[in-house]
């Protein structure tokens, strides 16, 4: 199996128990070195989706899933890996199980553009889901959208 980091709205497991009903979440931690921002506007259906960039000094709270084979087609497809929309990237992610080489969903588009309100609610959401901390998850619900 693979290991995926979640940061955005797949944080919530019980979404991605439909989305991946064979992956459970393993852990969660950090992905230091990144930091969470939007793109893409004029790929999303509602604003600018969620992605990471690489930015020393940032980090980026994470839900790590045991991707099972079956489950990895179809969670590729959700993300738009197929479209062009999305990339999977390899990442390490500290936990406390250790450091786990894993890999993330990078958005195949500039920075740029604010994310609907609903989208960055369910993303906050599913951080606060996950156990994420207070300060992690207030700091989500005030960004600008």
């Amino acid at each position: 199996m693979e290991l995926y980091a979640a940061y955005a709205g797949n944080l919530d497991a019980r979404l991605m128990s439909r989305r991946a009903p064979h992956s459970p979440l393993r852990c969660v931690g950090w992905l230091t070195g990144w930091r969470l921002t939007f793109g893409g506007e004029h790929m999303g259906w509602d604003g600018a989706l969620a992605t990471i960039v690489e930015e020393p000094g940032s980090q980026v709270f994470t839900g790590v899933y045991d991707v099972a084979p079956v489950d990895q087609e179809a969670l590729d497809r959700w993300e738009g890996v197929d479209l062009g929309i999305y990339r999977r990237h390899p990442v390490t992610v500290h936990t406390l199980e250790g450091d786990l080489r894993t890999f993330v969903y990078v958005l195949n588009g500039y920075e740029g553009g604010l994310p609907s309100a609903r989208y960055l609610g369910e993303i906050a959401d599913a951080a606060e889901s996950a156990g994420a901390p207070h300060d992690y998850v207030m700091e989500l619900r005030k960004r600008p959208c």
